[in-house]
């Protein structure tokens, strides 16, 4: 494919419902992982769209400051995007309702959820399973908001079930406006390779627009993937941690076919620090700190002596002393020229 086309085509059409997404990748829902500082992050740095973590369509929940923190979107670019998870189409219907008046602007619906906790309440994928119950709770949801609904999913429930064709086509019949399919099964949790032919079949099965995912660490993989799937926009989830500037590198190799420099130490420092910074705003201290371990620990990957000095930080209490030690890190590396 051409970069010409890309850059006509693919780059630059991608809409949900009245929305036109800038850049057709689009940072993956993660429980724990996906808040505001990190979406906005991501949006900042490439990404077209960033989907909430997920909510629990529990209406008992939608008071706690959890679901609140969830909920806010102050100062985040637009459109925003507020993934729900649920069995129940009346509930899902409500917690549809509630984002839609908390300022959400696209409803996702997990369907994709592989985790045993969220199976286990016949959630996420386990619905899979169920697609009677599947069309009841994207009928609810659909017609419950003004806003567009978007869905994601898993190839099927496992290898000998890959139904994401069915799953596809009910979608689209129930008014689902954006389709983001994980190229595995349930049963394949996270383990073994993303595969893309069911993507591919998916897309040729219905008319709404589809977003790949699975697997996509790099622009080569990104550019390969939506060549061979014929999707509309890819989605990016684990590859972003820790590397928030990968949404820039797969558009910039989209369209000019070459890769941009790795980013210099002083940026991944500057990027982790204001990072750091906006988990304290948001959460307050005490929980800032929790919360930015697992980011730091990221971001400090594939850093010399970077094992050590998590193992170091990870003891850390006050967001002073983490910011101190995260520069400390940082100046030994730069000054190393490492």
């Amino acid at each position: 494919m051409s970069t010409a086309l890309y850059k006509d085509n693919k780059l630059t059409n991608f809409k949900i419902g009245p929305y036109k997404i800038e850049t057709p990748i689009i940072l993956a829902p993660m429980a724990g992982v996906t808040d505001r500082p990190f979406r906005q992050l991501c949006k900042n740095m490439g990404a077209g769209l960033a989907v909430s973590e997920m909510v629990g369509a529990n209406s008992l929940l939608h008071g706690s400051e959890k679901t609140k923190r969830r909920a806010n979107h102050d100062g985040e670019t637009r459109p925003c995007s507020v993934q729900i998870v649920g069995a129940d189409p009346n509930m899902m219907a409500q917690a549809a309702s509630y984002n839609e008046a908390q300022g959400a602007e696209i409803i996702d619906i997990n369907m994709g959820c592989p985790a045993k906790k969220v199976c286990n309440t016949l959630s996420g994928s386990a619905l899979l399973k169920d697609e009677p119950l599947v069309a009841k709770i994207l009928n609810a949801v659909v017609k419950s908001v003004t806003v567009p609904v978007t869905l994601k999913i898993r190839t099927g429930w496992d290898t000998h079930h890959r139904n994401g064709v069915n799953i596809a086509k009910l979608a689209e019949d129930c008014g689902i406006q954006a389709l983001a399919i994980h190229g595995r099964t349930r049963a394949c949790m996270f383990n073994g390779q993303a595969e893309y032919d069911t993507i591919a079949a998916i897309k040729q099965a219905v008319n709404i627009p589809i977003i790949a995912n699975g697997d996509i660490t790099t622009p080569e993989k990104a550019k390969w993937v939506l060549d061979n799937t014929g999707a509309d926009a890819i989605m990016i989830g684990r590859a972003a941690q820790g590397r928030p500037w990968i949404f820039n590198e797969i558009m910039h190799y989209l369209h000019h076919q070459v890769h941009l420099p790795e980013p210099e130490v002083a940026i991944i420092r500057d990027v982790m620090i204001n990072h750091m910074k906006n988990l304290y705003a948001f959460y307050g201290e005490a929980r800032g700190v929790l919360v930015a371990r697992k980011h730091v620990s990221w971001y400090s990957k594939g850093q010399r002596h970077g094992g050590a000095f998590r193992n170091a930080f990870n003891q850390l209490n006050s967001a002073e002393l983490q910011l101190e030690a995260a520069n400390a890190f940082f100046a030994n590396l730069m000054e190393n020229n490492l």
